[in-house]
């Protein structure tokens, strides 16, 4: 059926049609198209290849698909999942675009530029360095191979984000239509947020999902505002377009599956559109009322024809990859398998954990580079944060004037009820669009990160361009033009700045080893194997005491070309068990230099931190020592004494008071460990260990706990355990209250000679006669692990 315009009605408030942009406009948003690929090159050129975030994983399955191949099957064992880690899980169509842009270079070197850093800290800030997830050959060429095609890839990329910036401007123009600034401001933020930026830089299928996302959000908006004004009837060819681009959302990326019920309820608006044009027009001839009963079934079926127009196509394009995943996985979106080589936290998140894990998601929105593990000076976040903060009032003031507003035209009206809201939702569809997309994409990321360690801001880019048309309202839209537009024009230069620095101040840096300074402590003759000599030192440390940082730093020269790769290693040694209890790898120069691409002569200066265990027992003398060894065969360069390290330091720490080995380790419920004792701590198999806890109750306890506490082995076997339950019991404990929990653990006495962790713990008994185990409350109030390890015992043969 033939739809015929709307028209309006004197009863409705007004509806401003979006304006055609000016000549300044069109020149703004050119610049900062302008500008956005011009920074997204550089990002994508400065940024070594595969220190992108996941890039590790998307390039290998564009290089397999790129050869011809078919998709790979994912597995669910992480040690044999493949090059793609649990990318075999994500759906392929930005990879198929990728391979077909790429299909044409010889990528068989993958193997040899793709080496994977042993060492490295991913998703981890470190303070020495060790950030980079690969070894660059510095004498391989970025123009050629694999290295060739990751630069192809990342510039495509670049240009499909720029799609996204675009689109975003037309969102926020279709949300705000009488306000350009708006629109213009929402682009920018868009355009010049840094890890936007670093991700459009990058081999990654957000730069797909995203833009597709955006651009059926934009579809769905049009349809019902572009009608509400008159300009045409919603055709099928509309509805069958919007389920052409859901369907290339969902093969690129799950997180667009949202967009479904985002459709339907475009439909259902639609649906009430047409409800109330035919009623008010047979109002208008009959001269009756409007009656909207006798339109019900015929906008039901309108409903279900814009359903079956958005499915059917949305099926036929993405619908053989999840009937796939069912067929591979048991599951339609083929998440067990990607779980299982991700890797999973050992309990769900609660809301409460991971609100105190929202600055790390806030640095990783804004910019958190690298594996994740390459931030921006703090006060950098501090600034984006308070523009946030502000955008959020912001957007409450503009929320709460809306709302006055459209009070104001209801009773204005004299149209029907029905209408009256029609035309409320009509003049707010682009914000209630935005607003309900955002929040989808945020739920569905709570309940990904409930489950995995997930907690990226950059993860809720899909909805970027709603965040960006929010955020601009809320900074500017309860403002006047021009105060808007000053406010935004601020904001957006701030950012450019900041988007501009980064790939060259924090960026690249980070992949660039420290010179020799000549600032150390001379050694002379410490020569290991007559390949490194160890020719400075420095010890640093403040007040010794567990949990405070050691720096070290190592400047080594090469004496010869070496064919293997040794890492370097320091220890602080136990001398009670002879073993560390605090040890730092890496790979020299800060882990980026392999030691098969030095040159004899060549000076290389190392910083390593390492911290003194919070759970360090004490007194002792801690011993720094430092050597090297290959990381695959754990063999170690010996010195011309025939030892395998050399010791730099001795640390000494002071007993703990007033408790024994006095800590500040908190669990839930306000439990805090405040010290222990543990005696002997060199034991032979058979003997027993005795343990004491020390325990602070920080407010009234609500239950009865159960401790625990283990000697386990690297396999989780238990060589030793005690559980108590305190007399009193603790839900008799006050605040401030301190008791003692004792165990006396008994070792097997067929416990294999080795060092052995104590780990501790506490739970409460549930009605099925299992136990819920009390997690760790980090000082920032995550919670972690539900055990803690105290320390270790040495075991000796009998």
């Amino acid at each position: 059926m033939v739809e015929t315009p709307m028209t309006e009605f004197p009863t409705a408030a007004k509806i401003i049609p979006m304006q055609s942009p000016s000549k300044t406009e069109r020149r703004l948003l050119a610049l900062i198209l302008a500008l956005f690929i011009i920074l997204g090159f550089s990002y994508a050129l400065l940024t070594p290849a595969f220190e992108a975030s996941d890039e590790l994983w998307h390039y290998p399955m564009v290089q397999h698909l790129a050869g011809g191949n078919p998709l790979p099957v994912q597995v669910f064992d992480p040690a044999l999942a493949g090059p793609w880690n649990q990318e075999a899980s994500q759906p392929p169509l930005y990879y198929y675009l990728a391979a077909a842009l790429t299909f044409w270079i010889d990528q068989s070197d993958m193997d040899a530029v793709r080496w994977l850093n042993p060492h490295v800290d991913n998703g981890v800030l470190t303070p020495d360095g060790n950030n980079n997830l690969v070894i660059h050959d510095p004498a391989a060429d970025p123009w050629s191979g694999a290295l060739l095609a990751v630069r192809v890839v990342r510039l495509a990329s670049v240009l499909l984000s720029a799609v996204t910036v675009y689109l975003t401007w037309h969102i926020a123009a279709e949300t705000a239509p009488d306000r350009p600034e708006i629109a213009l401001g929402a682009a920018a933020i868009n355009a010049f947020l840094p890890m936007f930026l670093f991700i459009s830089g990058a081999v990654n299928n957000d730069n797909l999902a995203v833009l597709l996302a955006s651009l059926a959000i934009l579809m769905m908006i049009r349809i019902v505002t572009r009608r509400r004004i008159g300009y045409f009837p919603v055709r099928a060819r509309e509805w069958a377009a919007l389920g052409v681009v859901i369907g290339l959302a969902a093969l690129t990326k799950e997180g667009t599956l949202g967009l479904f019920p985002m459709a339907f309820g475009t439909a259902v608006v639609s649906a009430w559109q047409r409800l109330v044009a035919d009623a008010d027009r047979q109002s208008a001839f009959g001269g009756n009322n409007p009656v909207y009963t006798r339109g019900l079934l015929p906008a039901l079926g309108g409903v279900l024809k814009a359903m079956i127009l958005v499915v059917v196509p949305a099926a036929l394009i993405a619908g053989w990859w999840y009937y796939r995943n069912i067929v591979l996985y048991g599951d339609f979106l083929g998440w067990s398998a990607f779980i299982a080589v991700l890797g999973q936290r050992g309990h769900p998140a609660s809301l409460i954990q991971l609100w105190g894990e929202r600055h790390g998601f806030l640095m990783s929105f804004w910019g958190l580079f690298g594996g994740v593990n390459i931030p921006m000076p703090s006060w950098v976040y501090t600034a984006l944060n308070t523009v946030m903060l502000l955008g959020v009032i912001g957007f409450l003031v503009y929320m709460v004037r809306l709302l006055v507003s459209e009070v104001r035209a209801w009773r204005g009206g004299n149209a029907s009820w029905f209408a009256r809201l029609l035309r409320i939702v009509e003049r707010n569809f682009g914000l209630i669009v935005n607003l309900l997309f955002t929040a989808a994409v945020v739920y569905g990321l709570i309940q990904w990160a409930t489950t995995t360690w997930s907690s990226q801001g950059r993860l809720v880019f899909t909805a970027i361009s709603s965040i960006a048309t929010l955020l601009a309202l809320g900074l500017a839209g309860w403002l006047p033009r021009r105060p808007a537009t000053a406010v935004l024009g601020s904001v957006g230069l701030f950012m450019f700045v900041v988007a501009a620095a980064a790939p060259w101040l924090w960026i690249q840096p980070a992949y660039t080893a420290e010179s020799a300074s000549g600032r150390l402590n001379e050694l002379t003759g410490v020569e290991f194997d007559g390949r490194m000599r160890l020719a400075g030192y420095a010890v640093e440390y403040g007040d010794p005491r567990p949990g405070e940082p050691i720096v070290v730093r190592l400047e080594w020269e090469v004496l010869r070309e070496m064919d293997r790769d040794w890492s370097v290693f320091v220890h602080l040694n136990d001398p009670v068990l002879g073993r560390p209890i605090a040890q730092r790898d890496m790979y020299p120069g800060g882990g980026l230099l392999a030691t098969s691409f030095l040159e004899p002569g060549q000076r290389i200066v190392d910083e390593l931190v390492l911290t003194i265990p919070p759970t360090a027992v004490t007194p002792a003398e801690l011993e720094v020592a430092v050597g090297l060894y290959d990381y695959k065969s754990g063999e170690r360069l010996l010195t011309a004494d025939g030892t395998d390290a050399v010791p730099l330091a001795t640390i000494p720490l002071a007993a703990g008071w007033p408790y024994p080995n006095s800590v500040s380790q908190f669990f839930e419920n306000g439990l805090e460990l405040i010290g222990f004792s543990i005696d002997p701590r060199r034991v032979i198999a058979g003997e027993t260990v005795n343990l004491t806890t020390f325990w602070r109750a920080t407010k009234p306890l609500p239950e009865d706990y159960t401790f625990f506490a283990q000697i386990v082995g690297g396999d989780t076997t238990r060589y030793a355990a005690g559980d108590v339950a305190p007399i009193p019991p603790t839900s008799g404990q006050q605040a401030g209250e301190i008791f003692e929990v004792s165990f006396p653990l008994a070792l097997d006495a067929a416990t294999p000679p080795d060092a052995y962790p104590v780990i501790i713990g506490l739970y409460t008994r549930t009605p099925d006669g299992g136990f819920d185990r009390l997690q760790q409350v980090t000082p920032d109030g995550r919670l972690t692990d539900d055990f803690l390890v105290l320390t270790q015992v040495m075991v000796d043969a009998p």
